[in-house]
C-alpha cells in the first residue's frame, strides 16, 4: 500500500501540559498558561468512580472560552476498557485537535481508532496521538509510525510514557536514563522515518529544577519536539530548551542568506565563512526559522 505523509500540524509542541479532567481548578488555569498544548487526561489521573464526572467537566470546559494558541488533546482510556467507548464519544462531540491513545502496543491500535473516527465522519483535522509506554509499544514503534503514514491515517505524534515502561520492565529511575536511552532513540528513529513528532516523557519531581533542565537538554539533543509536563512550573524551562536560541536563529538566518546569494544558485555545497554548508543544512535552517516565527506569532497572540 502506498504511504502518504500525514497532515502535519504547524503547532508548537515544546511544552505539553497534562491536566486531570477531574480537576476543575487546573482546567481553568490552563487557559492562562504559556504551554504550547494541553492534554486533558481522562485516564491515569482520574479514578474509576470519577470518570463520568471528568467527562462532564470537559464538556463544560470546551463549551466555555476557547484556549488561545494551544493544541487541545484529550487522553482517553483504552478502547478495551469499560470507559473507552464513552471517552471516544466525548471526543467526537467536542472535536479537540487530537485524541491521545494510551498504551499503543501495535499499529492496529492506531488504525482501529482511526477507523472509528472515520466512521463517525470526524473531520480530518482531528488527529491521533499515541502513547508509547509498554515493551510491545517500543518493539513495534516503527510499525506504529508507519501505520500513521497510510492513506487516511491521522497519526501526528508519539508520546513516550516512561513511568509505565519502567514499571513493566523493572528499569530503575536514574539520572541520565542510561538504560532507557536505546528505547527513546528507537522512538525518535521511527518518527523521523515517517514524518511525525515525538514528545519526551514526564519528569516526575517538578521541584527539581536542575534535574528537569538536564533532562530537557537531553531530550532536545535526542531530537524530541518537546516534553510532556505534569506541572505549570515546568513550562518555562521546556519552552526554553525545546525552542531555538538566539544564536541558533542567527546561524540559521546566515545559512539561508548564503544560499540566497545568486552565486549559490545551482550549488548543493557552498563555502560560507570557511564552513562547508550543504543544502540539507538549508532545509534544517528554514525549519528552525519557521519554528522561531511560530513562537513569535504565538507570543503576540496571547
Amino acid at each position: 500500500m502506498k504511504q502518504t505523509t500525514p497532515l502535519r500540524s504547524s503547532s508548537l509542541r515544546r511544552s505539553v501540559l497534562s491536566v486531570p479532567a477531574i480537576n476543575l481548578r487546573a482546567l481553568e488555569k490552563s487557559r492562562s498558561l504559556d504551554c504550547d498544548a494541553v492534554i486533558f487526561d481522562l485516564e491515569d489521573s482520574v479514578a474509576p468512580e470519577n470518570k463520568g464526572q471528568a467527562r462532564e467537566n470537559l464538556r463544560a470546559f470546551f463549551a466555555g472560552q476557547p484556549l488561545k494558541g494551544k493544541e487541545r488533546i484529550i487522553r482517553i482510556n483504552s478502547l478495551s476498557s469499560a470507559f473507552g467507548a464513552a471517552d471516544l464519544d466525548l471526543v467526537k462531540a467536542l472535536l479537540p485537535d487530537a485524541v491521545l491513545l494510551p498504551k499503543a502496543d501495535g499499529p492496529q491500535d492506531v488504525t482501529d481508532i482511526g477507523d472509528l473516527l472515520a466512521d463517525a465522519n470526524a473531520p480530518e483535522e482531528l488527529r491521533i496521538w499515541a502513547m508509547i509506554e509498554t515493551p510491545r509499544g517500543v518493539l513495534n514503534v516503527g510499525a506504529i509510525a508507519e501505520a500513521g503514514c497510510m492513506p487516511g491515517a491521522r497519526l501526528d505524534c508519539l508520546v513516550v510514557g516512561l513511568n509505565d515502561l519502567r514499571k513493566e520492565t523493572g528499569v530503575q529511575p536514574q539520572p541520565g536514563r542510561s538504560f532507557l536511552v536505546p528505547w527513546l532513540m528507537q522512538v525518535i528513529l521511527a518518527v523521523k522515518a515517517y514524518g511525525l513528532d515525538a514528545l519526551d516523557s514526564v519528569f516526575n519531581d517538578f521541584r527539581d529544577d536542575e534535574g528537569f533542565d538536564v533532562e530537557c537538554g537531553q531530550g532536545r539533543a535526542m531530537g524530541f519536539a518537546g516534553k510532556m509536563l505534569i506541572h505549570p512550573a515546568q513550562i518555562a524551562a521546556a519552552n526554553r530548551h525545546f525552542g531555538p536560541s538566539a544564536e541558533e536563529i542567527a546561524e540559521a538566518q546566515a545559512i539561508i542568506s548564503a544560499f540566497a546569494d545568486p552565486a549559490a544558485r545551482g550549488l548543493n555545497v557552498i563555502n560560507a565563512n570557511g564552513r562547508m554548508i550543504e543544502r540539507l543544512h538549508l532545509v534544517q535552517a528554514e525549519a528552525l526559522v519557521h519554528k522561531a516565527r511560530l513562537i513569535s506569532a504565538r507570543k503576540h497572540a496571547r
